[in-house]
């Protein structure tokens, strides 16, 4: 049985939520939460190097004690601490630790003080309005449990494509070790590499059927058949992931890889351009009458009906087709074409890395420079750097600077937008960096018009480069904040201000919606990690996912250039 880090991750996260609503020893908890990240970092899963013979007590953050736990994990699938922990405290209120801003002491409150156990007696206690009477809760407080628990209760079950990979490889490892299957590829949402994936679709090239079937249901990390027949099967992975399974001929893999990536808006547009040339297209093929005519590859499908290949990221039915018709079809932005990143932290605030290990964690990725962002003192982000702090990190940078080779530390600070507007940190130290980067870690709630006129304010400070995160949202976690996007890039142009696609897994803010809107009005984008780590400068890849489904190319991103074209970019008239 092969168990993946996010789900060995996750189990360790959920421990620590159970233990911090029970009130346990916060240096203990706090250890299962640094294996969390450390999990999620890791580039390799820990079963494989448990396989090779790998002594976890190595890797910096895992004691004795976590190793043996991530072990008996690996073994078994599970961790004893976690169901006794569990059997004390109902499942609900983990549920309510996945609300944002309803920590763990006000979950133990509703616990201890209003005695809920289950929905049925939270949804009593909103109607009867006795949350709010709670010293420290008040309405807002209420009024946020109640629109998450909505939040919560109406959302589809999806998976962050950052978690689905591991999976999706290891099944396709797995079934390419069939001697008759030829190829074997994901499609579906997960090819057009949207951020979240309800399910997996996969596709293999065999002509043995039913023995392609028995093997891929029994793939190990599979708990459930949920059908099989002779060309197809479904199955539910023991990480909840469901995966359907299509076996097709040679001469159909084209058409059905083109069928099962979608969108299904996109396919139906298709559909209606081959009935204008009195053709049929399906998972089969594209006819003429009952005659096949292509159908072997995508590029077959699409050239039949006079478009050139539309890359997967494209397929919304937002405008691609009218795009492949013309030839103006954008050349889209690739991991190669990244040439640093701007948003990176160290262990000076909230990171985990020195500025020396990161500087050359992206030298290794081939990058020209990297910009230390850590944040500024604001309350909301604990151990932030003062202006004297800043001055020391700016110093060192630029000690490292004449020291290290092949790397560019650019001098930089991630500043709170406060909220009137002005920003965490004085102009007076704000002139000495290379650029900043600006963000908003508080007061989400505003109404639309004053957290668009907060931000717009903060853009009009002279040293104000990149707006961070812009807007807010935590995938499964809090909705964006309200603010109109659309006025936003208009001010950003206005003023030579440029947005960011932050990669963090939890965030990919930008969406893609937003991307193509800022390139349609010509409004340049970094893409950044936002690593807390130097693991998490792997990140990249999903930002650029993001922004190729938002259809952009080099040109559209500022950390594709050099990086002395780079700061003339961030100049503005100050």
């Amino acid at each position: 049985m092969r168990i993946h880090n996010a789900e060995i991750a996750a189990i360790f996260n959920k421990l620590a939520d159970l233990l911090e609503i029970q009130g346990e020893n916060p240096f203990r908890i706090r250890a299962y939460r640094n294996a969390t990240r450390i999990l999620v970092d890791m580039p390799e899963d820990v079963a494989n190097l448990l396989e090779k013979g790998a002594d976890l007590t190595k890797i910096t953050g895992i004691g004795a004690d976590l190793a043996n736990k991530i072990k008996t994990i690996v073994t078994t699938g599970e961790l004893p601490l976690l169901n006794e922990t569990a059997a004390h405290v109902p499942p609900l209120l983990s549920q309510l630790m996945q609300i944002e801003g309803l920590g763990p002491k006000r979950v133990q409150r509703l616990y201890k003080e209003l005695y809920i156990h289950n929905m049925i007696d939270l949804k009593r206690a909103i109607k009867q309005g006795t949350i709010q009477k709670l010293p420290g809760f008040g309405v807002k407080i209420a009024q946020r449990i109640q629109e998450g628990v909505k939040y919560l209760s109406e959302r589809p079950r999806r998976f962050k494509l950052a978690d689905t990979i591991p999976v999706a490889d290891y099944l396709l490892s797995y079934l390419k070790k069939h001697k008759d299957i030829k190829i074997a590829e994901c499609a579906g949402s997960f090819r057009r590499r949207k951020e979240t994936v309800g399910d997996l679709d996969i596709l293999v090239i065999s002509n043995e059927n039913v023995s392609v079937v028995d093997y891929f249901v029994k793939f190990e990390e599979v708990v459930a058949v949920i059908s099989k027949g002779m060309t197809r099967s479904t199955v539910r992975l023991r990480s909840g992931l469901q995966v359907d399974l299509r076996v097709v001929a040679p001469a159909s893999y084209g058409a059905a890889l083109l069928y099962f990536t979608g969108s299904k808006a996109h396919n139906l547009r298709l559909r209606k351009i081959a009935i204008g040339k009195k053709l049929k297209i399906n998972e089969y093929g594209i006819f003429k009458g009952k005659k096949y005519i292509a159908g072997k590859t995508e590029k077959d499908v699409y050239k039949q009906i006079g478009l050139s290949y539309i890359e997967p990221e494209l397929r919304e039915e937002r405008g691609e087709i009218e795009a492949a018709q013309r030839g103006k079809l954008p050349e889209l932005i690739s991991l190669n074409d990244i040439r640093g990143d701007l948003h990176c932290h160290t262990h000076a605030t909230d990171g985990k890395d020195s500025l020396e290990a990161m500087a050359k964690a992206a030298a290794e990725l081939g990058y020209d420079y990297i910009a230390i962002t850590d944040h500024s003192h604001s309350l909301t982000v604990a151990h932030g750097l003062d202006s004297q702090g800043l001055q020391q990190q700016i110093n060192k940078i630029d000690q490292l600077n004449q020291k290290l080779k092949n790397i560019v530390i650019l001098k930089s600070c991630e500043v709170d937008i406060l909220e009137d507007g002005s920003l965490d940190l004085p102009n007076s130290i704000l002139h000495q960096l290379d650029m900043t980067i600006c963000s908003i870690h508080s007061r989400f709630n505003l109404s639309q018009k004053k957290q668009t006129e907060r931000i717009i304010r903060a853009m009009d400070n002279p040293y104000f480069n990149i707006l961070a995160h812009p807007t807010g949202r935590l995938l499964d976690r809090r909705e964006p904040y309200a603010v109109d996007i659309a006025k936003i890039m208009q001010a950003a142009k206005e003023r030579g201000c440029i947005l960011e696609i932050n990669a963090q897994l939890a965030r990919m803010d930008l969406d893609d919606v937003h991307c193509k809107m800022a390139k349609e009005l010509r409004l340049p984008l970094v893409i950044s990690t936002d690593a807390h780590s130097t693991s998490q400068l792997r990140y990249m890849c999903f930002g650029v996912y993001q922004a190729r489904r938002g259809w952009l190319e080099k040109k559209d991103v500022i950390n594709t250039h050099s990086v002395s074209k780079l700061k003339k970019l961030l100049q503005r008239n100050r």
